[in-house]
């Protein structure tokens, strides 16, 4: 059955593969942006050129219309968190939030959904002023989890890696190994985990789609140290890094995190997901890296 998809930042990077993975699946699909990056999605999405932050123009934009589900990949705090509740009251079956692994403290255990339990927290009451990053989505999740009277889910996801991430972490090392040039990196036994964005973009359809609420992480399978990582780089470059503990902050890598920063993902798994291995991309990502591919 054709379903009414409404995405909140489709335009780029997995939100872009999320919104051609939904039109795969014959589903109808709206993306609602600032209208700023083109697209290529041509009549297949009908549009929305709205910014999520002006609450009156997002509730002036979706007036009069219902989605079965909304993906929201662009929500960063209590205050756009309780703006999109009473904008979408009524015009939602159910609701998915990209969240992040960063709503969890570096520590040598792997994460489990239940440390951060925003179901039973409260957010501060709107509006919250400027917060950080990790706050905010800890906020935005309390929020939809506490507040919303529809259901909600949110997909805590590590850093997102691919040939279209437009932050460009992996290519900061390959390109850096690969010319020879030295990065600051504090701790390379550290455990870090990512996703591939096909597979986020896989994830975030899967929450719209399955009866669950809540907070899940998702992560692909493996947990590589960092020095790991770059040897694959090496392998792949044919060069050795050239790692410094310290340093600059520009020369700092986006991956330089000073202990384990991992999530357990066996909730997802309980519900009905399976994950891709590390193996199974991150190779051949470097490898299209490598040799300028991507």
């Amino acid at each position: 059955m054709t379903k009414q998809v409404l995405v909140l930042g489709g335009t780029r990077f997995f939100g872009k593969r999320l919104v051609e993975k939904l039109l795969e699946d014959g589903q109808s699909v709206t993306i609602a942006t600032r209208g700023t990056t083109s697209d290529s999605f041509g009549d297949r999405v009908e549009r929305l050129k709205v910014d999520r932050t002006d609450e009156a123009a997002l509730a002036a934009a979706v007036e009069g219309k219902h989605w079965d589900v909304v993906y929201d990949n662009i929500c960063y705090n209590a205050d756009e968190a309780r703006a999109a509740v009473r904008v979408f009251t009524g015009k939602v079956g159910r609701y998915v939030l990209t969240s992040s692994l960063s709503v969890y403290d570096a520590g040598s255990a792997e994460m489990t959904e239940e440390q951060v339990d925003t179901a039973s927290q409260d957010a501060p009451p709107s509006p919250v002023g400027k917060v950080g990053y990790a706050e905010g989505k800890r906020q935005a999740e309390s929020v939809f989890f506490r507040e919303a009277p529809f259901p909600a889910a949110s997909a805590r996801f590590p850093i997102v890696l691919g040939p279209n991430d437009y932050t460009k972490r992996l290519h900061f090392h390959v390109e850096r190994i690969k010319n020879g040039v030295s990065f600051v990196l504090p701790n390379p036994e550290a455990r870090i985990c990512f996703i591939y964005e096909a597979e986020a973009a896989d994830f975030l359809k899967w929450l719209g789609e399955a009866e669950v609420a809540g907070a899940f992480n998702a992560a692909s399978d493996g947990r590589p140290k960092l020095r790991e990582l770059l040897a694959q780089i090496d392998r792949e470059t044919g060069r050795s890094a050239i790692v410094l503990s310290e340093g600059p902050d520009s020369e700092s890598s986006p991956f330089g995190i000073e202990d384990d920063w991992t999530m357990d993902t066996s909730r997802a798994r309980k519900a009905g997901y399976a994950f891709r291995s590390l193996d199974d991309w991150m190779p051949e990502l470097i490898g299209q890296l490598a040799r300028g591919e991507a």
